[in-house]
């Protein structure tokens, strides 16, 4: 201690070194959170980011699937590949049948989660029901629909030349093969995307539903002004994931046809299975993966569209102005 004009100034204390103990605390506190993410971005990295680089080298490259790696051509591939006809034929192909499966499957399973919402008997049943379609494997969901539209003695067929009309070319005709292909997918998809919006749908406060019934809102005005407003963000995520499955659309036209891929002149034959096709048939390596990257870029265009869009929406609904209350 010392003393200056008779006050005591204390010394400050010594700062011990932190023990090992503390060190390993903070040094826990700081690492672990990457830590335990790190295992989905190294997952990442084997299963996703490497395929994806390794395919744009692939595409840089005359590759031949039995020799293997050829001469490095640049981006010829990729020009070849958007002046080849079929490569446009199947990108509007696989946009026709996403539309006709994508919107109306949409509206089904919101329909569907609003009716499951409701108050109903044996609810756990009528929900495992509605999930027993997409348990069931592609392969026995194309050999079903296969039969179904049959153009010889198939089952719809037949119930129209019941009604004495025309039998429908299923597997020849663009527009119906494109129905019969999206019904598929719609028959698979509807159930597993109604239970994601019923657990949305499950979310939303009772309160609201009761306060707007008292207020005189019907069942419909409490459905379109709260429900769907509440589940908006959910909706969009199925939207984003049925747009990305749909672009990929792969097992249900390559089975719808067996014995011609596609259809005879390509009337259902999806980018997929083009690529597939370029792959495995013409072993033609270097232009499948660059057909896959061009696939790979369309999709991200899709998905940022579809992305403003639902934000622009939203956007535009918070900005409306509520209507005043009635004084009662």
């Amino acid at each position: 201690m010392t003393t200056t004009l008779n006050r005591t100034v204390p010394r400050p204390p010594v700062k011990q070194a932190p023990t090992f103990r503390q060190r390993l605390s903070r040094w826990d506190m700081k690492a672990s959170p990457y830590l335990y993410i790190s295992p989905f971005f190294l997952l990442f990295a084997v299963t996703g980011l490497f395929p994806l680089l390794y395919t744009f080298w692939v595409s840089l490259h005359d590759w031949h699937l039995l020799k293997g790696q050829g001469d490095f051509v640049g981006l010829r591939n990729f020009t070849e590949v958007l002046a080849d006809s079929y490569f446009w034929n199947s990108l509007f192909n696989t946009f026709s049948i996403f539309l006709l499966s994508a919107i109306p499957q949409l509206i089904v399973a919101v329909f569907l989660a609003a009716i499951l919402d409701q108050h109903l008997r044996a609810k756990t049943f009528w929900r495992m029901s509605v999930l027993l379609p997409y348990v069931v494997t592609p392969v026995a969901v194309a050999l079903i629909f296969t039969n179904m539209f049959n153009e010889q003695n198939g089952l719809i067929n037949n119930l129209l030349d019941n009604f004495g009309m025309e039998p429908v070319r299923w597997l020849n005709d663009t527009f119906a093969s494109h129905v019969a292909i999206a019904t598929m997918v719609n028959w698979r998809w509807t159930g597993y995307n109604a239970l994601i919006l019923l657990a949305a749908m499950q979310a939303v406060p009772r309160d609201l539903y009761e306060s707007a019934a008292l207020d005189g809102a019907g069942s419909f005005r409490r459905f379109f002004s709260i429900t769907l407003p509440s589940i908006r963000p959910t909706m969009i995520f199925v939207v984003i994931t049925s747009t990305i499955g749909g672009l990929q659309i792969f097992a249900e036209p390559r089975l719808f046809d067996p014995a011609n891929a596609g259809g005879t002149q390509g009337q259902f034959m999806t980018t997929v299975l083009f690529l597939w096709e370029m792959g495995f048939q013409r072993s033609n390596f270097g232009k499948a993966s660059a057909v896959a990257w061009l696939l790979f870029l369309i999709i991200i265009l899709v998905g940022i569209v579809n992305f403003l869009i639902s934000k622009k929406i939203a956007t535009t609904d918070s900005r409306k102005p509520r209507p005043a209350r009635s004084p009662r």
